[in-house]
């Protein structure tokens, strides 16, 4: 697979990885890592990487669906959002994995458009094809 990358940003992680510090390289962003107590740290305030993966997935998501809609010949409503939610645990295969919840909001589509146009969607959007062979996205489309 060949990708033509118009846009490349970078991210440096320091400290413990997950309990550390991360920050883009043009400093517009920095943040504090916490592990969550599920996950056997002190939990609190702080960002993680599931955190930052949902607050991505669910803005580029979006984002897409103006694409996949223009395709249709159609518009995305006025008022639309799309809620991401990402799970981490082990694996049955060893490791550890995600998982991966879309709640969209479409107002005013009936269920077929609102079908359709996330299907064409999550062939779009990036997120969704760099997850696509190992996390089923779960969705749940409302309108």
């Amino acid at each position: 697979m060949s990708v033509d990358a118009k846009y490349k940003t970078s991210a440096t992680a320091s400290g413990g990885g997950r309990d550390g510090k991360t920050a883009l390289s043009d400093g517009t962003l920095d943040l504090q890592l916490v592990v969550p107590k599920e996950l056997g740290g002190p939990g609190g305030d702080g960002a993680n990487p599931e955190k930052l993966f949902a607050l991505g997935y669910s803005a580029c998501f979006l984002g897409a669906m103006r694409v996949a809609a223009s395709q249709l010949k159609t518009k995305v409503p006025d008022g639309s959002t799309v809620a991401a939610t990402i799970g981490i645990g082990p694996r049955s295969e060893g490791g550890f994995g995600i998982t991966a919840a879309l709640d969209v909001y479409l107002p005013g589509l009936d269920d077929a458009d609102a079908q359709k146009l996330v299907e064409v969607t999550h062939g779009i959007c990036p997120y969704s094809n760099a997850i696509k062979a190992s996390v089923d996205v779960d969705f749940t489309i409302r309108h």
